[in-house]
């Protein structure tokens, strides 16, 4: 009879933590499903009953749910229309003691709230107090986390550097040197460089450690070093793939008069990884003005290819390199077979993506220089008949605009292909 009586007991037991655990995940579907929708305030009251749930689990599985806890309300809180930073901080501080191996992850979300708010000077002293925190013996994640704390203090350090740089500027502007500024500038770029060396030196995407760290380098002089960052930044293998690592290199080498092929070899890998980058209109006109064939038509080859992508299509200063190359190539009457090359992969699909009558009308009433250029293109390109030459050169022409009569005359004589 006893027997029956505990398994009756223990069937009992089972059924009401199997449905304890299904209102649980239940209550948490339900706050996942008001984050979708961006519902703040329903959000916020499942994620109360959740955690009044958490409270009254007394069964002895191993649960940490303290980590989705924090995520989940930092995310309500950020969001939340009648939240305040007192709630938030207090939160956040709460959440601080869940969780030895979440501590420095916390405090950093902590920061990065602070900093967001404008509050500089709270997010430094939360960043010092996070350096000094030790449990236990630190592990090789702790030990990451650890360095990324320290670099962001560097970080403010560099910015408050940058202040007193721009204070001890203006000074200067009326001959008069402020010696504690200086002294104190110095301070702020001694704490700022230690710890910004030390995180860049990671394999990571470092960039604004990496940027700030070289305009303390290049004020004092350091180019050697600052050049040297950059280019362990930009070319290590150990480091991920990174755009603005080369561009970085690029706007270094040009600020301090490098060669011109220096330049050239740094924006040849941003274009192999970046082809549709900004300063592909650079890369160009370098490449245009080399005496070199090879490298000039590799600057037709740039500007085309930058030319394929929709963020290009009404470049004005694009259309203006390709219209010249173009217009070189077909009066010298050398190297047409450039154009042929380039032209035999785009003739199926760009007459509609860049030279359509539509396209032809709108440019026209937005940008009359653009529209010159590209009209100039698609006549070369696909002859006097093509839709969008034929309505640009009419409509320059009926407003008596000589450039167009000249652009009518010129298609007319050297159209090609």
């Amino acid at each position: 009879m006893n027997r029956h009586h505990r398994t009756d007991s223990q069937l009992s037991s089972n059924e009401h933590k199997l449905n304890f655990r299904k209102s649980k995940e239940a209550c948490l579907s339900y706050v996942q499903d008001a984050l979708l929708q961006k519902q703040w305030k329903r959000a916020a009251e499942f994620l109360t009953c959740y955690v009044e749930s958490l409270e009254k689990d007394y069964s002895r599985e191993h649960i940490s749910p303290s980590e989705m806890i924090w995520r989940i309300g930092t995310e309500i809180l950020w969001h939340h229309s009648q939240s305040s930073m007192k709630e938030f901080n207090c939160f956040i501080e709460q959440m601080k003691t869940l969780g030895v191996k979440r501590f420095l992850k916390v405090c950093l979300e902590h920061v990065f709230h602070l900093l967001c708010n404008g509050q500089i000077d709270e997010a430094y002293q939360n960043l010092s107090l996070a350096e000094s925190w030790r449990f236990g013996e630190q592990t090789a994640i702790q030990d990451k986390e650890m360095k990324l704390i320290q670099a962001y203090r560097g970080l403010l350090d560099y910015y408050s550097w940058s202040k007193q740089k721009n204070i001890l500027l203006e000074h200067g502007e009326d001959g008069f040197s402020d010696l504690a500024v200086e002294q104190e500038m110095h301070g702020y770029f001694r704490k700022a460089a230690v710890n910004l060396k030390e995180i860049i030196k990671i394999p990571g995407v470092w960039d604004i450690f990496v940027k700030s760290y070289v305009d303390l380098l290049e004020f004092y002089g350091d180019h050697n070093e600052a050049h040297q960052v950059l280019n362990e930044y930009a070319y290590n293998s150990k480091f991920p793939a990174n755009p603005n690592a080369h561009v970085y290199l690029y706007q270094f080498l040009k600020r301090q008069g490098e060669s011109k092929k220096s330049l050239i070899s740094a924006l040849k890998i941003l274009h192999d990884i970046v082809p549709s980058h900004e300063l592909m209109i650079d890369f160009n006109t370098m490449l245009q003005k080399s005496k070199k064939r090879k490298k000039r038509r590799l600057g037709l080859e740039v500007i085309f290819t930058a030319l394929d992508y929709a963020g290009w299509k009404e470049n004005a200063k694009a259309w203006s390199c390709l219209a010249r190359q173009v217009k070189q190539i077909v009066i010298s009457e050398k190297h047409l077979d450039w154009i042929k090359q380039e032209w035999s992969s785009r003739k199926d699909w760009w007459p509609a993506f860049h030279f359509s009558r539509y396209l032809a009308k709108r440019n026209w009433q937005e940008n009359k220089s653009l529209s010159y250029e590209k009209a100039l293109v698609a006549g070369l390109l696909l002859g006097k008949d093509c839709k969008y030459f034929k309505y640009v050169s009419h409509q320059g022409c009926k407003a008596q605009l000589k450039r167009f009569r000249m652009l009518k005359k010129f298609v007319n004589r050297h159209t090609f292909l």
